[in-house]
């Protein structure tokens, strides 16, 4: 399979071959799996207070013929505490029970909940390598809400060196991505208590670059609404697709695609055999060279401690 390698000023250059993990089938069930385990693994912990709404002092006796009793007042078998007392008379309010005012609740969420989950190797990379081929898809990328009128996948190796943002909205324009951009510009505000903790907007998922190495381009990208970069040594099925939907809008530059064709990644790491071979290549090297220079060392040590 080939692509087409665009440069900063948005003109078509050479062609490449793309590697191996392009050519993946397409899972979105291992791809929703796999970033769900990434998902729950990132989740913080939250419960309730252990004493919250079992503090108060609910207790009554059950019994007839009692003062501080619930038999004979014409009210319910719930916990109660009283506020006031003249005598035998008490001011009852329903506590500790779940359904009374300020008391416990039924089943709280629990601190200790663990919502880390685990997953086979082989299983993700699968599933990042199905990401990977999603993301050279037109009509996959198109249903995934991106907009552009021709799907641009790999750019030249010289877009790793724009360190200014104003450059690189400039890239992003001469790709025919400026729908895109004013899309993702827009953000909304969230419903709901997640305004309170730390997420008040819900901001649109955009272009993401994908480059070989650390690079001025992450500080340009850094200040661009729903822009993200990675490198491809670090690439996971979050940032491929996010919220385990595949398809999003990727560009990736000519060099790091030959890391990840070179390097062979996200595919089981070759091993060396261990053969007969190469066992006699090592205890050749050990015999001859290495082992007379250990004892001429440790004899002439000897000789100097005798002396």
């Amino acid at each position: 399979m080939k692509a087409d390698v665009y440069g900063i000023d948005g003109k078509k250059g050479s062609s490449i071959n793309l590697p191996k993990q392009f050519t993946e089938s397409i899972r979105p069930d291992i791809i929703k799996k796999a970033n769900e385990v990434i998902e729950g693994n990132l989740r913080q912990r939250a419960g309730a207070f252990v004493g919250a709404g079992i503090r108060a002092a609910a207790e009554l006796s059950r019994r007839r013929k009692k003062i501080k009793s619930s038999y004979g007042r014409g009210i319910s078998r719930v916990p109660r505490k009283f506020l006031w007392k003249r005598g035998t008379q008490f001011a009852y309010v329903g506590a500790f029970a779940p359904g009374t005012v300020s008391g416990r609740r039924a089943h709280p969420a629990k601190a200790a909940k663990d919502f880390s989950q685990k997953i086979n190797k082989t299983e993700r990379r699968l599933a990042i390598r199905s990401a990977i081929s999603s993301t050279i898809i037109p009509d996959i990328v198109k249903a995934r809400g991106h907009r552009f009128s021709e799907l641009i996948s790999v750019i030249d190796t010289k877009a790793e060196a724009i360190s200014k943002t104003k450059d690189v909205a400039a890239l992003l324009t001469n790709l025919n991505l400026s729908e895109e951009m004013k899309r993702v510009s827009k953000r909304k505000i969230r419903a709901g208590r997640g305004t309170m903790r730390n997420r008040k907007y819900r901001t649109k998922r955009g272009p993401l670059f994908v480059v070989s190495k650390q690079c001025h381009l992450f500080d340009a990208t850094s200040n661009l609404l729903g822009v993200d970069i990675c490198t491809v040594n670090n690439l996971n099925v979050m940032v491929l697709a996010p919220g385990g939907n595949p398809g999003r809008l990727t560009l990736f530059t000519q060099e790091a695609i030959n890391i990840m064709e070179k390097e062979n990644l996200f595919y089981k790491s070759i091993s060396k055999k261990v053969t007969k071979k190469t066992v006699k290549k090592v205890v050749k090297k050990v015999t001859k060279k290495t082992v007379k220079k250990v004892v001429k060392k440790v004899t002439k040590a000897i000789k100097e401690v005798k002396q």
